[in-house]
């Protein structure tokens, strides 16, 4: 039987109905994937470009299909990471506000600072949620000087005491104190030299201003390559994956107790369980894939490293156990 065509303005009006609903039905499904919810934010204490920003949006992509909710990145940049971490613990327990930040950011300044300026106690108001990665950080040395290993640094350093000193990232972080444990250890006399960032700092040990500096080790690593920066050794209980080829300050024979730093995401304290479990479940999806592990290693020398909070709550602990006698003895006063 051969049905005639009607024209659309001819059809019955239960059947343009019934077109209707199903168009808009078309256009419902795909959203109810997503949830209603805010977007979740992710703050980051520092400019748009460096590594903690450039992470947390490859993270804020990648989340959005696991959590099937938008995630954004919102920069609050100034006093090395502070204004972020103290606008998260100011958010409401809801999951929808969490910090990126380097370890230093929490253990380094809880350990300089009294917590009537920076406004925030780590050790009870936030929510470990998780280790995110982790990366070698190095003594790092102008080729010129001839250096190649530790032992080979410390007979310059002592035959040439006008170079005694080191450039880090700042003043009161892990690669300030790393520098000056590994001095005590050797037996040196160093002076920190403060940069603002890793980048100036490569700058001038290139250019021979500096001939020491304390730095993550992926900012060095190209200079690296190509003969203008020697890599002396890491600062951790064992060598990187990423840098097999450079020994351990340890095994050299100053073991100055380093470590690799790391990224991890906090929460506001009081986070309902619910939540922390369905970021953690996302982040530990996420950090998997190829793309995102590649990402890290190719442009920042970083492993993806997933640990849970309560892995994150006693690294912290250990880190403040270690390093809190050691910012003692140093006499250390940050400017305010």
């Amino acid at each position: 039987m051969t049905i005639p065509h009607l024209p659309r303005r001819s059809l019955p009006a239960t059947v343009l109905a019934l077109d209707l609903t199903l168009a808009l039905t078309a256009l419902v499904i795909p959203a109810q994937a997503q949830s209603d919810r805010p977007p979740i934010r992710l703050l980051v204490g520092f400019a748009p470009g460096g590594a903690s920003d450039t992470i947390a949006r490859l993270l804020a992509d990648k989340l959005r299909e696991p959590l099937k909710q938008v995630v954004i990145v919102e920069n609050r940049p100034g006093v090395g990471g502070r204004l972020a971490a103290e606008a998260v613990k100011n958010a409401a327990p809801d999951g929808q506000t969490y910090m990126v930040a380097p370890n230093a950011t929490l253990t380094f300044q809880h350990l300089t600072y009294p917590v009537s300026v920076l406004r925030y106690d780590m050790t009870t108001d936030f929510t470990s949620v998780a280790q995110l990665n982790s990366y070698p950080m190095a003594l790092v040395v102008n080729a010129a000087t001839g250096v190649k290993t530790a032992r080979e640094y410390v007979a310059w350093l002592k035959a040439n005491p006008e170079f005694g000193t080191f450039g880090t990232a700042g003043m009161g972080g892990d690669t300030h104190f790393n520098g000056l444990q590994f001095a005590k250890v050797a037996g040196l006399s160093m002076t920190v030299v403060p940069y603002r960032g890793n980048g100036p700092l490569v700058i001038d040990l290139i250019g021979g201003q500096i001939k020491t500096g304390i730095l993550v080790a992926g900012d060095a690593i190209q200079h690296a390559k190509t003969g203008k920066l020697n890599l002396v050794g890491v600062f951790a209980p064992r060598r990187s994956p990423l840098l097999p080829e450079v020994p351990t300050m340890a095994e050299q024979g100053y073991d100055s107790g380093g470590s690799d730093g790391w990224m991890g995401l906090w929460g506001p304290k009081g986070l309902p369980a619910a939540e922390l479990a369905r970021m953690q479940q996302a982040l530990a999806q996420v950090l998997a894939l190829p793309e995102v592990r590649d990402m890290m290693l190719s442009k920042f020398l970083q492993v993806a490293d997933y640990k849970p909070g309560s892995e994150v709550d006693r690294q912290l602990r250990a880190e403040l156990d270690f390093w809190g006698p050691v910012i003692k003895a140093s006499g250390f006063t940050p400017q305010q």
